[in-house]
């Protein structure tokens, strides 16, 4: 383990043990699966404003993004006027292009401490005992791969957290599209040119794809994060649609015969 972790995660593992004793005689064999969701749901508590910083980000850059491409057009030759420019745009907008990115960048050490705490079979010099715990008598510390492989008892607790985790991955990505919508006032047109390609559509499940490599602690970690994350970005887009109100702005668009004529945003 990386000694910059070293310290917070021997916290970490301590306060996690003694979440996993207090609950022990409530919850028995899952106590440590619980405290693990306890503690991860904590810490993501506590990092709250900072997601939510980065979520009011992410939606200015979207809202920003075809003023962003206009200007890149008009002076993409003149790269000190198109710095003026757009540096001159987000402060009109009370925003900066790391708006989106430095708060969960913010984040990044704590959500590395829980994710070591939960992959490492050593910490402090002694074994981690929370991985000895189990799910469904899977041991927290086991692999996908390992023991008994995937056609087995083992093998269907780690289907059931790839199956969720692949849920929540598909639900986190058609919000990010229609949050992005949102921000935009456009419709989000699968299929459409200018769609993204297949190598993004199948980022968001890269999650996935870690959890199948790392024991099942840390994947149990991940599903939680993953479910908190959602869930912040759906109470932001349902805060951000009632300010928006109902999009009854007219605008003009082309008629038959080259008219104008007015209609709902």
């Amino acid at each position: 383990m990386s000694s910059l972790f070293g310290v917070p995660v021997d916290a970490a593992y301590h306060l996690v043990s003694g979440l996993t004793v207090i609950l022990t005689p409530v919850l028995g064999g899952l106590a440590a699966v619980a405290a693990i969701v306890v503690f991860t749901m904590a810490v993501r508590l506590l990092l709250m404003p900072l997601s939510v910083r980065a979520l009011r980000g992410q939606a200015a850059q979207a809202r920003l993004a075809p003023q962003l491409v206009a200007l890149r057009q008009r002076h993409g030759k003149q790269p000190e006027r198109l710095q003026r420019e757009m540096a001159a745009l987000y402060k009109r907008e009370g925003t900066s292009m790391f708006a989106g990115f430095a708060p969960l960048l913010l984040q990044w050490p704590f959500l590395s401490v829980m994710y070591l705490l939960f992959r490492s079979p050593v910490v402090g010099g002694t074994v981690n005992k929370l991985l000895t715990h189990g799910l469904l008598g899977v041991p927290l510390g086991a692999h996908w791969l390992s023991g008994a492989g995937p056609a087995s008892a083992q093998g269907a607790v780690f289907l059931g957290l790839f199956v969720l985790l692949a849920g929540l991955c598909w639900l986190s990505a058609r919000l990010g599209r229609l949050m992005t919508a949102q921000a935009t006032g456009t419709s989000p047109a699968p299929g459409a040119a200018g769609s993204p390609g297949l190598l993004v559509r199948a980022l968001p499940y890269l999650t996935v794809v870690i959890a199948a490599f790392a024991p099942l602690a840390a994947g149990i970690y991940l599903l939680t994060t993953l479910a908190w994350s959602l869930a912040e970005r759906m109470l932001y887009s349902r805060s951000a649609g009632r300010k928006a109100g109902p999009l009854s702005a007219p605008t003009t668009v082309p008629a038959a015969g080259g008219s104008l004529r007015s209609g709902p945003a």
